[in-house]
């Protein structure tokens, strides 16, 4: 018989936490799916619909259910104190989940995204002052130049402009600008198909414990996309090594070359390019996807796109907006919050293993167990957020914005929170206040909500096509 686990949130004021149960054997397991002979019948079922089967499973089992994936024990964790607990407290007896690393090395290498242990530690501290909230709003009158430039060609009355597209190439602009110092060109509009080739690739292959090798003749678009990918960085690094250093601008490249030139022992050349890949593909990825389901989500919430833009035209006044202008921007930033509840670019965290034997919310789990946190579901759990399927920006107003931090975590939480999470909203609310000062967008006839869909990041099944109106200036 398995024992009871605790369904209720402790976030949820008619929940009641249990006392830690400390006698819990370690090979005593939540309850959990039946996984038949080798449970590898429910990797299937979370290869095909990852956060509808885990969905499934959280309303069958409660909170911390048990997937039995053999050789593993995977544990799935959608309370919002447990998750705080095993991502902030107990984070030292945690490391990434060891397939999954695998794979995405294969084109990020070492970076501070893949790096474990001091390695890692290393980096975030090198990378972390480029990252500041105060180093983040630096980068906005480039963010805004890219903005501005983009939306000039933006077409109104269409039937359908391809926002997600426009979305990504302009994502893509932004990120090349505070990286490289470069504007988007050919070779970076090459690079937005590698993107989605090469996500879509991986993350078919995380499901799997082992992949057939690269050179596989079905494997040619993955080889072609990586090569691409990867010549687009090395391009951008020889051709700055080309200048003489006081004519390096000031962006990420020449911070991460100054660390170069300072220890190539710790930055070698091939870290460098490792850390520009990750900040790349990471950094134009989150934004554009965001910007994406947000750009519907206006669409299909009139009233708050109103609000929204009243706030914009209040306080720009018709100006390109500065980073002093942010913090006014409240009700737009509310409703990118929103929209990263609804629609988080990643909406399950990469799987963590225990190092050794952990208490977790009454468990005791041994050593080498797997944590699987789906942020997507924690965040329209309703005990936390009532009417969860519901756009309403309001949630994050005032005192409402404290009771659902803990459970709202869209970058993650922790050591290993999202280091350039600052500079993300930085970017959203700066695209988003221009995009409102110049248009209104609205459904298409007849149109049906887009559909999520998990590859890496979270973005429409089909591409997001909407109906731009140009504002009267």
């Amino acid at each position: 018989m398995k024992p009871d686990t605790t369904s209720g949130c402790p976030f949820h004021a008619a929940a009641v936490p249990r006392p830690l149960d400390q006698s819990r054997a370690p090979s005593i397991w939540p309850p959990g799916p039946a996984p038949g002979l080798t449970g590898w019948g429910l990797l299937r079922a979370m290869s095909r619909d990852p956060l509808g089967s885990l969905e499934r499973w959280r309303r069958q089992h409660g909170d911390v259910v048990h997937l039995r994936i053999w050789p593993e024990h995977q544990v799935v964790l959608t309370d919002p104190a447990l998750v705080r607990e095993l991502l902030i407290t107990q984070h030292e007896q945690l490391v990434r989940w060891e397939r999954g690393i695998a794979v995405m090395s294969q084109l990020h290498g070492r970076s501070v995204l893949t790096a474990e242990g001091p390695l890692w530690l290393a980096r975030r501290q090198a990378l972390q002052p480029a990252f500041t909230p105060k180093a983040s709003q630096s980068y906005v009158p480039v963010i805004a130049t890219a903005a501005q430039q983009a939306f000039a060609g933006w077409r109104a009355g269409e039937e359908g402009w391809p926002i997600e597209q426009a979305f990504t190439s302009l994502g893509m602009d932004v990120i090349l600008r505070t990286m490289f110092s470069s504007a988007i060109d050919a070779d970076a509009r090459l690079a937005e198909r590698a993107v989605h080739t090469v996500s879509v690739a991986g993350n078919a292959e995380m499901y799997w414990p082992a992949s057939w090798p690269d050179w596989m003749p079905w494997k040619a678009p993955k080889r072609r996309a990586m090569r691409v990918l990867r010549g687009l960085i090395e391009r951008h690094v020889t051709a700055r090594l080309a200048l003489a250093q006081e004519e390096w601008p000031a962006d990420l490249l020449t911070r991460l070359l100054a660390l170069h030139r300072t220890d190539p022992a710790a930055w070698p050349l091939r870290a460098v390019q490792d850390e520009c890949m990750t900040a790349f593909l990471a950094g134009h990825e989150t934004a554009a996807a965001t910007l994406t389901w947000w750009a519907w989500c206006m669409a299909a919430n009139p009233a708050a796109q109103t609000a929204a833009r009243e706030e914009v035209d209040s306080v720009l006044q018709g100006r390109v907006p500065a980073a002093s202008d942010l913090p006014q921007l409240g009700h737009l930033k509310r409703t990118l919050q929103e929209t990263l509840r609804l629609y988080p670019a990643a909406p399950v965290l990469l799987t963590r293993r225990t190092r050794q034997p952990i208490a977790l919310g009454g468990w005791r789990f041994p050593a080498r167990t797997m944590f699987t946190v789906p942020v997507g579901l924690l965040q329209r759990d309703p005990r936390l957020f009532p009417e969860p399927e519901a756009f309403r920006p309001e949630r994050f107003a005032g005192d409402a914005s404290d009771r659902v931090r803990g459970a709202w975590m869209p970058f993650g939480t922790g050591p290993r929170v999202c280091i350039g999470q600052h500079l993300a909203l930085a970017e959203m609310t700066v695209i988003a206040a221009m995009f409102l000062q110049r248009f209104t967008v609205r459904p298409r006839d007849n149109m049906a909500p887009p559909e999520p869909v998990f590859n890496i990041t979270l973005r429409p099944r089909e591409p997001l096509r909407l109906v731009l109106e140009r504002r009267e200036a």
